[in-house]
C-alpha cells in the first residue's frame, strides 16, 4: 500500500443537510477515482459509507464515515458526514480533523438548517470551504436562486467557478468558467467532452469569469497590481490566489455537479488536489489557550484521537489524524490522559468498512487503530518527553432527554456498562444517572439520535428496556418568613433523647432585614450542589444549646432540604437561624439535634407559603421564514416566552424561555409543524416558580407515590 507525503494529502469532510446527496457524491468519487469498480446505491444498502444496519433501515447516514482514494498522485481522504442535527456529534469530531470542507447544497432547496448548523463550525474551526450545487437535473433545479442564497447567507465570498448549461431534465453540460470551457456529459455520466462556451452564454461566462478574477484579486495585492497591470490573470496565478483566498476563508468556490449521474465529480476532486490545502499549509491545531501547533513530519509521533467505533468481532476501532512524525506498529507511545503506555499494534486505512492494514502513516494522514488500551476520543498519544495539548473536540450540549427503565431486576450493572461503551463512542450523549430523580435519564441531540441509542441497547447489548418520561428536578423554597419549634423527646428504657430547638426560616434574598433581639454568633453561606444556597446562623445565647450540637442541627436541616416536605423535590434559597432551645445533660445528644432539627424545619417550612420552581431554559430555534408563525404560536402554547428574534440570511433566529417539561417532545414537535427545516439549542437559564396548577399537580402525584423509584 503506497504512503503518501504530506504534501499529497488531502482531508476532506463532506458537510450539508440531510438529502443534499453527500453519500452519493462520496460513492461516485470513489467510482471515478477507480477506487470501486461499482458505484453503490442508497436504495441498493450498497455504498461504501453507508454500512451499518441502522443506516440501511433509515436509509440514509447516521455515523461519519472515513474513505479514501487517489486523485492523480494526490491522497483524498473524504469523511462523509450525516446531514440531520440528531447526529451532529459525528460531524464534529470529523471537522476536527478536516483541513478544507465541501458543502453539498440541494439545487431545489438552497441552503437549509443542517447547511446553517455546519457552516458555523466550519467558521469555529476556520476551515477553507467550498460549495457543490447538486442535483440540477432535478425537475424544480434553482440554481440561480441556490447562489443567491448562499451569497446572502454566506457573504460576497461565494464565487461561481461552474453553472448548469441547462437545468431539469436537459442537464447534460457544465460551463466553468475558471478554465472558460463547457464539460459535456455522456447519457451515463462520467468523463465529459471539453468544448468551447456556446455563444449563448458567451457573456454570461465572461462577466462570472471577470467577477472571479476580479475576486481573487481583490485578496491579494500583487495579484491586484499585475491584474491591473495585464488586465487578465494566468491559469497559474489564478491557482496560487484561489489557493491562499480558499485557506482564509476569503472567498468559498461554487461547483455545480449532479453525483446520482456521475456528471461533475472529476473536476471536484482535480481542484481539491490542485488548490485545496494539505495538512502542512491548512490551519494548524491549536492548544486550548489559542496557541498554533506546527505540523512536524520530521519530528516524533504525535497522534490525536477523533473518532471510536467499536465492532464485536475486532473491539475498539480508534480513529486518528498523525500531527508529527508517523504512526508505525510497534511504536510505544504516551497517552496523555492517562498517562499510560499504549503500544500501536496493526494500523488501517479505511474505506467504510473495508480495511487495509499498513505500516506506516505519515503526518497530516488519517487512519486507524485497534487495542489501544483505555483510549479515549480527544487523547493524544506521543513520545515520552514530548508532551502537548490541543484543544479537544467540544461536543454539543444535548437536547432532549429520556429516561430508561429496565424490564428485568438485576440487569442495572450491564446498562450501566453498555451506556458507558455508548458514551466512550458517542461523547455528545450525556449520561444521567439520577439519585435525586431516582432515574437513569440519557440526553441527546433528538429523537433520531434517541433511537440509534435504543437499537444499540436492544441489538449489540440485547437489553430489555423500555423509554419512559424523565422526571424534572423541580425545587422547593418559601416566600414568607416563619419561627418553628420542635422538642423531641423520647424515653424507653435506658438513656433517653432530648432535644428543644426554635428556629426562625427566611427566604434569602439580596439584602435580608437583621433582626435586633438575633445575635449571629457564626453564619455560614452553603452553596448547594444543586443549587442555590442555604445561610445557616447559630444565634444562641447564654447556652441553652451547646455549640458542640450545631453540625448535628445543620445536618438535619440539608437531610430535609435534599427531599423536600412540599413535593420531595430539593429545597433551595432558605436563611434558617437557630436561636433558642434546650437540651438535657444526660438525654441529648447528636441524634436527637438532628431528628428535632429536621422536624422543626418540615413544620416551619409548610408554614411558609411554600412553592414549587420550574427550571426555565433559553432556547435558540433556526427556521426558514415561511414557519415563524407556527413555531411563535407552538412556544406560546408550551408557556414559553419570545425574547427575540434575529435573521441569518434565509434564516431565522427565535429566542425564547420554555420551561423543561414542555420541551421534552419539543424535537419531535418542531420538526413536524416545520417539515423537518428547523433545528434549535437549548441551555439551562433559571428557575422561576411553576404555575398554580403544575404545584397542585406535582404535590398530589407526591402522595400518591410518596418513594419515588
Amino acid at each position: 500500500m503506497r504512503v503518501y507525503p504530506s504534501s499529497r494529502i488531502r482531508n476532506v469532510v463532506l458537510l450539508g443537510h440531510a438529502g443534499t446527496g453527500k453519500t452519493t457524491l462520496s460513492e461516485t468519487m470513489l467510482f471515478e477515482s477507480g477506487s470501486k469498480q461499482r458505484r453503490g446505491s442508497i436504495d441498493a444498502c450498497s455504498t461504501s459509507s453507508d454500512y451499518h444496519e441502522i443506516e440501511h433501515e433509515k436509509g440514509k447516514s447516521v455515523f461519519s464515515t472515513l474513505l479514501n482514494l487517489d486523485w492523480r498522485g494526490n491522497k483524498i481522504n473524504l469523511i462523509d458526514t450525516p446531514g440531520t442535527s440528531d447526529y451532529i456529534g459525528e460531524v464534529v469530531g470529523a471537522l476536527r480533523v478536516a483541513d478544507t470542507a465541501v458543502f453539498t447544497l440541494n439545487a431545489e432547496y438552497g441552503i437549509e438548517v443542517g447547511t446553517e448548523l455546519h457552516w458555523k463550525y466550519t467558521q469555529k474551526y476556520n476551515i477553507p470551504s467550498l460549495l457543490i450545487v447538486n442535483k440540477p437535473d432535478s425537475s424544480h433545479s434553482k440554481f440561480q436562486q441556490t447562489v443567491d442564497m448562499a451569497r446572502e447567507r454566506f457573504g460576497r465570498g461565494v464565487v461561481v467557478v461552474q453553472y448548469p448549461y441547462s437545468e431539469g431534465e436537459d442537464f447534460h453540460a457544465i460551463i466553468d468558467v475558471l478554465k472558460m470551457t463547457m464539460y459535456e456529459f455522456p447519457e451515463d455520466g462520467g468523463k465529459p467532452d471539453k468544448l468551447p462556451i456556446p455563444d449563448s452564454h458567451q457573456a454570461q461566462a465572461e462577466l462570472l469569469h471577470n467577477e472571479l478574477i476580479e475576486s481573487v484579486a481583490e485578496n491579494d495585492e500583487t495579484l491586484l497590481d499585475l491584474y491591473f497591470e495585464q488586465g487578465m490573470l494566468t491559469e497559474s496565478q489564478m491557482r496560487e490566489g484561489l489557493q491562499q483566498a480558499l485557506l482564509h476563508r476569503d472567498l468559498f468556490p461554487l461547483f455545480c455537479c449532479c453525483a446520482r449521474r456521475n456528471m461533475g465529480t472529476g473536476r471536484v476532486m482535480g481542484f481539491l488536489g490542485n488548490v485545496a490545502p494539505n495538512p502542512l499549509e491548512a490551519n494548524p491545531p491549536q492548544s486550548p489557550e489559542g496557541r498554533e501547533i506546527p505540523l512536524k513530519p520530521e519530528g516524533n509521533p504525535l497522534m490525536f484521537i477523533f473518532k471510536n467505533s467499536s465492532e464485536s468481532h475486532v473491539g475498539d476501532m480508534l480513529y486518528f489524524k498523525v500531527y508529527g512524525g508517523a504512526a508505525e506498529p510497534g511504536l510505544d507511545l504516551l497517552n496523555h490522559s492517562t498517562e499510560n503506555t499504549v503500544r500501536l499494534s496493526s494500523l488501517y486505512l479505511l474505506n467504510g468498512d473495508e480495511r487495509t492494514e499498513v505500516n506506516k502513516i505519515n503526518t497530516g494522514d488519517i487512519g486507524a487503530a485497534v487495542k489501544l488500551k483505555n483510549t479515549n476520543i480527544n487523547d493524544l498519544l506521543y513520545t515520552k518527553g514530548d508532551a502537548v495539548d490541543i484543544d479537544p473536540i467540544h461536543f454539543p450540549r444535548p437536547i432532549i432527554r429520556t429516561a430508561i427503565k429496565l424490564k428485568q431486576d438485576g440487569e442495572e450493572d450491564k446498562l450501566g456498562t453498555a451506556l458507558h461503551q455508548l458514551q466512550r463512542e458517542d461523547p455528545s450523549l450525556e449520561v444521567e444517572h439520577s439519585k435525586e430523580l431516582k432515574q437513569v435519564i440519557i440526553h441527546g441531540q433528538g429523537e433520531e439520535h434517541l433511537a440509534v441509542i435504543k437499537h444499540a441497547l436492544e441489538h449489540r447489548f440485547h437489553l430489555d428496556f423500555e423509554f419512559t418520561e424523565p422526571r424534572i428536578p423541580y425545587r422547593e423554597t418559601i416566600t414568607r418568613a416563619v419561627r418553628s419549634h420542635y422538642k423531641h423527646k423520647k424515653q424507653s428504657g435506658g438513656a433517653g433523647q432530648f432535644a428543644k430547638i426554635s428556629l426562625l426560616m427566611e427566604p434569602l434574598r439580596d439584602s435580608m432585614p437583621e433582626h435586633h433581639e438575633l445575635k449571629v454568633r457564626e453564619e455560614e453561606e452553603i452553596d448547594l450542589e444543586w443549587g442555590g444556597k442555604l445561610v445557616f446562623r447559630n444565634c444562641i445565647v447564654g447556652g441553652v444549646i451547646d455549640n458542640r450540637f450545631m453540625p448535628a442541627i445543620l445536618k438535619g436541616i440539608m437531610e430535609k432540604m435534599k427531599n423536600g416536605p412540599l413535593s420531595d423535590c430539593r429545597v433551595r434559597d432558605i436563611r434558617v437561624s437557630v436561636y433558642d432551645g434546650a437540651m438535657h445533660s444526660v438525654d441529648s445528644n447528636d441524634a436527637a439535634f438532628r431528628t428535632a432539627a429536621l422536624m422543626a424545619f418540615r413544620d416551619g417550612f409548610l408554614k411558609a407559603a411554600p412553592k414549587l420552581l420550574e427550571p426555565i431554559y433559553t432556547i435558540e430555534v433556526s427556521v426558514p421564514a415561511d414557519y415563524m408563525g407556527d413555531v411563535m404560536g407552538d412556544i406560546s402554547t408550551r408557556r414559553g416566552q419570545i425574547l427575540g428574534m434575529d435573521s441569518e440570511g434565509s434564516i431565522q433566529k427565535i429566542q425564547a424561555q420554555v420551561p423543561l417539561e414542555e420541551l421534552d417532545h419539543y424535537a419531535t414537535r418542531l420538526k413536524s409543524i416545520t417539515q423537518g427545516s428547523a433545528g434549535f439549542m437549548r441551555e439551562f437559564s433559571h428557575y422561576a416558580q411553576a404555575p398554580r396548577d403544575v404545584q397542585k399537580r406535582v404535590m398530589e402525584q407526591t402522595q400518591q407515590q410518596p418513594e419515588m423509584g
